[in-house]
């Protein structure tokens, strides 16, 4: 009895001091954005001007506005991509080089940052001495960001698709379904909640990429990592943890909101199932 009260208490020691060694930081990030004083690690008292000062800092506004609409294309092109990717993987078990397929989508998963940003960097380079398209700057940056979200998203996406029950596909094509009905109608709702959990995660790893925005970007296409992280080398301000503060505020708004929605859907699902086998 005693031991596994110790064994309780251990593990939740060790699990509080991992939470407090991940959010802690975060948490102090976001208390001193509300400090009066120009240096960040000197409480001198609550105010909000950090947060006033923002809108005439152009270089932040336009380096977050950049980092957004990068990070959105990029989770968008990384889901449609990492389904048909993870569609045919799973689908699809014998095909002629299948085995260099897999290998190639999820080779960024474990190839340094810096050596996909190198290579992509000397291709485009090639590029555009060979054709004069592409200049580096948005479209660059978000291709880079493509090539990792959508190894990503293929894992999360291929994980969903190997658990889903077949015979649920087969006996719409039974009715008499055609298989782009059947992936419309029946593979595509079921796989819905892993699409989104993998559109977060890629939007929010393109938002905070450095590496490969240092590669690929470009004069006037500056992302905010690059620009906080350029003045991290000069000494923080406070406007960059209001910045930051701002991010975690909206980040965190979203996945609660999803993480609702989807555990209603899930609820919901749960409930029509339970109804069909009663009926």
């Amino acid at each position: 009895m005693r031991g596994a009260r110790f064994n309780a208490w251990f593990g939740r020691g060790w699990l509080s001091a991992g939470y407090l060694f991940l959010y802690l930081p975060i948490v102090a990030l976001v208390v001193y954005s509300f400090n009066d004083s120009p240096i960040p690690n000197v409480w001198r008292g609550f105010t909000l001007k950090w947060f006033a000062r923002l809108p005439a800092d152009t270089e932040m506004v336009n380096g977050l506005w950049l980092s957004l609409k990068i990070a959105f294309l990029t989770a968008c092109g990384a889901v449609v991509l990492g389904t048909m990717a993870a569609f045919a993987l799973v689908k699809y078990r014998r095909f002629r080089g299948r085995t260099l397929f897999s290998g190639m989508v999820n080779a960024p998963l474990v190839m340094p940052e810096v050596v996909v940003g190198l290579s992509l960097l000397l291709m485009l380079v090639q590029m555009q001495r060979a054709l004069g398209y592409p200049e580096r700057g948005l479209f660059t940056i978000w291709l880079g960001h493509l090539l990792l979200g959508m190894a990503y998203a293929t894992v999360v996406i291929q994980s969903r698709l190997q658990d889903l029950n077949p015979q649920l596909e087969e006996a719409a094509m039974d009715l008499g379904a055609r298989p782009s009905q059947v992936f419309w109608l029946v593979t595509l709702p079921m796989i819905a909640q892993s699409m989104v959990s993998a559109w977060l995660l890629t939007f929010t790893i393109s938002l905070d990429d450095v590496v490969l925005s240092a590669f690929l970007s470009g004069p006037g296409a500056t992302t905010m990592p690059l620009v906080i992280f350029s003045r991290a080398r000069l000494g923080l301000n406070p406007s960059v943890n209001a910045v930051a503060t701002i991010t975690v505020a909206l980040v965190s708004v979203g996945v609660i909101a999803t993480s609702y929605l989807i555990a209603r859907a899930e609820r919901r699902r749960a409930q029509e199932a339970a109804a069909a086998a009663r009926a």
